[in-house]
């Protein structure tokens, strides 16, 4: 029996152990980024840094502003056409969708959320671009078509399978019995959403659209091929943006010949982490809550 009681031990201490190490790993990755930012931190300081506008390696100005500015608007075009669309379409497969209509949905749900961003980047270029810059022309607004709009619509497709997914499963696991408590109270299904489901399940669906918009604050390689990539405060939806994680892929590894620029660049990488981090940190909590509810 002693014996049966030590291996119990052995075998939560060492599954303990593991999970600090896994944990550990994220820590390592912003203290080493961190590490690496010291030097440009040290010339300027970070109000500085995140607020100017100036973008000149060659002359060691490195300025985040426009970077960020295009990493928060692209994100969130992507989810302001996003999120109604997903959160009706997990509304319906729920509440009023056939059986076999929901399973075929989510098997399509499921493709979507395996396909590789570059071949999302490359329909993106082959039928958005044109879109958005005819679009462009028809509102008055010279645009190429590589712009905000288009990076904001790729990533909003692509988010899609994880805020449907997440909602869909949140919005089943509300009990039956609500439902047919407050239906035989004479109630029409859509008040019964409005009123019960969805209340019962909005930290749930908040967590969706949580998870959605870390996936896609942290997108590169789509953005990356449509977006523009120029080091610009964008003006409108239709003009040219650089997000972070664009800037990343496509200067990492060249010119590192230039003083700061690698510090910079991981300067860049450490926000990237830090904001996303965040967002899954409130996710994890949101989700936390609703099981306890």
């Amino acid at each position: 029996m002693n014996w049966r009681k030590v291996k119990d031990r052995l075998a939560a201490r060492s599954m303990l152990v593991v999970i600090a190490f896994a944990n550990s790993i994220a820590f390592l990755i912003a203290l080493g980024l961190f590490i690496k930012s010291r030097p440009v931190l040290a010339k300027e300081s970070i109000v500085d840094l995140i607020f100017s506008s100036t973008w000149a390696p060659l002359r060691g100005e490195f300025g985040f502003f426009p970077f960020i500015v295009g990493t928060i608007e692209v994100t969130l075009i992507a989810m302001v056409l996003t999120i109604p669309v997903c959160l009706l379409s997990a509304i319906y497969l729920s509440e009023y969708a056939h059986r076999l209509v929901r399973e075929g949905v989510r098997l399509v749900v499921d493709i979507m959320a395996g396909i590789p961003s570059v071949l999302y980047g490359l329909w993106g270029i082959l039928v958005i671009v044109p879109f958005v810059r005819n679009l462009g022309h028809a509102l008055g607004h010279a645009t190429t078509g590589y712009s905000l709009l288009s990076g904001g619509i790729i990533l909003g497709m692509m988010v899609s399978p994880i805020i449907i997914s997440v909602s869909l499963e949140v919005l089943r696991s509300v009990p039956m019995e609500a439902r047919e408590a407050t239906l035989a109270l004479g109630t029409t299904r859509w008040e019964t959403v409005k009123h019960v489901v969805l209340r019962v399940a909005r930290h749930g669906i908040l967590s969706a659209i949580v998870l959605g918009f870390t996936r896609a604050f942290g997108e590169t390689i789509a953005v990356l091929m449509i977006v523009g990539n120029v080091p610009k405060v964008p003006q409108s939806i239709f003009d040219p943006a650089y997000p972070l994680p664009a800037l990343l892929a496509n200067n990492y590894g060249e010119m590192m010949s230039i003083p700061m620029y690698e510090s910079a660049l991981l300067f860049s990488a450490f926000i990237l982490l830090l904001v996303v981090s965040g967002f899954n940190l409130a996710a994890h909590i949101t989700l936390l809550r609703t099981e306890r509810g």
